[in-house]
């Protein structure tokens, strides 16, 4: 059975993180992603360490991070900077269902590659533009890396300890968040595209994407006008929801549903803290979280993470372990959901990499082919162009 997207074609003209990460999506679906790189280094994001296997990139071997989000596609190098390239890449994006680029807002209508221009020659062409500020504003011409964005979007101001100072999430929430939409985006334009013929635009920016995931904040600051606070581990709605330390590591308790939260407080043998004034109801908790965590942890401390998974899941309380990435990618639930997957690559050798999360009972997706080597299909690619063209003739 064909992929999802079997037979879409998906010109991937982006660096870094975002665009790459939106581009995978529709990849993983089987899309065809012809990922164009400027010449010499190509995309940025190949010099990357950690790097893997040898006589790639620099002679150093391939960026990992490069390979995991670059996978599922094919590479061709053109030169943007000269006619010839320029000419191959207007080429390309005659024949394309959807165009991908996250240049500043400006540089892809100065090159020519711009929606308008690629439009009038491909009206059912969905063109997706991922930028740090949008293509509108008075922001627009700056340039936005997933540091600012966080920073700009109110996130890192509600991360990190209650005293501390804000706190910059470690996974690149802004890119990863606009790659998402951006892919929601394009299958979006690909339905309308079914009733009208016609393409669109796409408009994707890092600080958008990074504001729209704050729906807890949001609700808050639009509620009471005020700037919601720093709460550290807990949450801003449910208590208690948070991690606890035990005897041997930290485990996270989900119990601010009143039924959870009498089971805990059964559990832990400490039933006076269901009728506490202060514990009475979710409300009540969250308003007196620190007393409440402070009343919970004596109990959990006393044993072991996993006495605590055994004896939560005999209840039906929700709780997970925190664990170490090479924990979580040993773990059995992890591997029977197939989320690690090898790939044979022609510089690395047999790599692993994320698998797809999204699982479609008919049409699934797949990664079947390692990232590319730089420029590694461009001969193959550029020849179809000449043989479509001929036969346009």
């Amino acid at each position: 059975m064909p992929s999802a997207l079997a037979g879409l074609t998906v010109l991937d003209f982006t660096q870094h993180l975002s665009g790459p990460y939106c581009a995978m999506l529709l990849a993983d679906q089987g899309a065809d992603v012809i990922k164009i790189e400027p010449p010499g280094i190509g995309d940025a994001a190949r010099d990357m360490p950690p790097f893997v296997g040898k006589g790639g990139t620099k002679g150093r071997g391939e960026g990992a991070p490069f390979m995991l989000w670059n996978r599922n596609k094919r590479s061709v190098v053109l030169d943007l900077k000269t006619k010839q390239g320029l000419a191959d890449a207007r080429a390309l994006a005659r024949s394309a269902d959807v165009l991908i680029e996250n240049y500043r807002p400006g540089v892809a209508a100065r090159l020519g590659l711009g929606y308008r221009a690629l439009a009038r020659a491909n009206k059912g062409l969905i063109y997706c533009s991922i930028s740090g500020f949008g293509q509108t504003g008075p922001y627009r011409d700056r340039g936005g890396f997933d540091l600012m964005t966080q920073a700009m979007s109110g996130l890192m101001a509600t991360c990190g300890d209650v005293d501390g100072p804000p706190h910059r999430l470690p996974i690149a929430i802004s890119d990863v968040a606009a790659g998402m939409f951006g892919a929601i985006g394009v299958l979006s334009a690909l339905h309308a595209r079914q009733r009208t013929g016609r393409g669109q635009q796409i408009d994707v920016s890092l600080l958008e994407s990074a504001i729209a995931l704050q729906v807890y904040e949001a609700a808050y600051f639009f509620a009471t006008n005020e700037r919601p606070p720093r709460l550290g581990q807990a949450h801003r709605g449910s208590s208690p929801y948070q991690m606890f330390q035990t005897r041997d590591g930290w485990i996270t308790i989900g119990g601010g549903t009143q039924v959870f939260y009498e089971r805990l407080c059964a559990l832990l043998d400490a039933k006076a803290l269901i009728d506490d004034p202060r514990f009475r109801t979710n409300s009540d908790r969250v308003c007196n979280n620190d007393a409440l965590v402070a009343a919970l942890s004596g109990p959990l401390m006393a044993r072991t993470t996993k006495h605590w998974m055994t004896a939560l899941g005999k209840v039906g309380i929700p709780a997970g372990p925190v664990m170490t990435h090479d924990q979580v990618f040993a773990d059995p639930h992890v591997l029977a959901r197939d989320m690690v997957v090898a790939v044979d690559h022609p510089v690395a050798g047999r790599t692993r990499t994320l698998d797809i999360p999204v699982k479609l009972s008919a049409t699934p997706g797949r990664v079947g082919r390692a990232a590319p080597t730089l420029g590694q299909h461009t001969d193959q690619v550029l020849r179809g162009i000449k043989r479509r063209a001929k036969t346009a003739r």
